[in-house]
């Protein structure tokens, strides 16, 4: 929020124009009145998202007052450009990310859990300070932590993804067409918002970390219609937003 300076142009990227406090209407609104006195200092609220429905943010980035200043720029992930864009893959990912301790809470759950698959799993811890287990079978590949394009090829190779509902992790999925399971971080309002939001959309499903059971979810999955191709038309939107910026501020 501090970053702006009188005459120089200065533009914010949020997703978020109506907090979910998750103390209700009332508090929603007096943060959101809060925070809107922070987004008029810059000149333009760029939102990466689509102004239309189906879209990826819901009431976030959608509610009935927005700041006047406010674009839609489309979607954005680290993944564009990279080859493995929409390849059907067969393979769990278990993708996790986060703080602690829930990070740890759900690598606990979700390993024992995949022990008695009887299919093939790449785990991605999601910390390089992750403890490995000692045991590790044959039909799981086990990594502490991965990134960039690396990451991108594990995401390919997945017939299904299991993760976490932050938002950057929402658009590399639509970006490379992935099944996802979201499992929300207690406490993140943001998350679980987004979770529940999506699997109304039929864009992605929706699970509690409590009482999180693997098979029942991917057996739940097999009847879900997951649309994410819904918004993959909408990655190089901000384009013209890009454009019209710069032709306005060099003028």
């Amino acid at each position: 929020y501090g970053l702006y300076f009188k005459g120089i142009p200065s533009i914010i990227l949020t997703h978020q124009l109506m907090v979910q406090t998750g103390m209700g209407n009332l508090a929603n609104q007096l943060t959101q009145k809060l925070h809107f006195n922070f987004l008029k200092h810059f000149d333009e609220v760029w939102v990466p998202d689509v102004e239309i429905s189906p879209n990826l943010s819901g009431a976030l980035a959608h509610c009935d007052k927005l700041p006047p200043t406010t674009k839609y720029i489309g979607l954005l992930s680290q993944f564009e450009g990279l080859p493995d864009s929409n390849t059907v893959g067969s393979k769990l990912l278990i993708m996790l990310s986060g703080p602690e301790p829930q990070r740890t809470i759900l690598a606990d759950i979700l390993w024992q859990q995949c022990l008695a698959l009887q299919r093939q799993v790449i785990f991605v811890a999601g910390s390089s300070s992750a403890a490995a287990p000692t045991h590790i079978p044959a039909h799981i590949r086990y990594y502490t932590r991965s990134g960039g394009s690396e990451l991108a090829g594990f995401i390919a190779e997945a017939e299904i993804v299991v993760c976490r509902s932050g938002y950057s992790s929402l658009m590399d999925l639509v970006l490379l067409g992935k099944k996802a399971i979201l499992i929300p971080t207690p406490g993140q309002t943001e998350q679980a918002y987004l979770a529940c939001h999506l699997e109304q959309e039929g864009i992605f499903l929706g699970a509690e970390q409590s009482n999180f059971n693997l098979s029942v979810a991917l057996k739940k999955a097999e009847d879900f219609l997951f649309r994410p191709s819904q918004l993959q038309a909408h990655f190089r939107d901000f384009e013209r937003e890009l454009d019209r910026w710069m032709k306005t501020k060099t003028s």
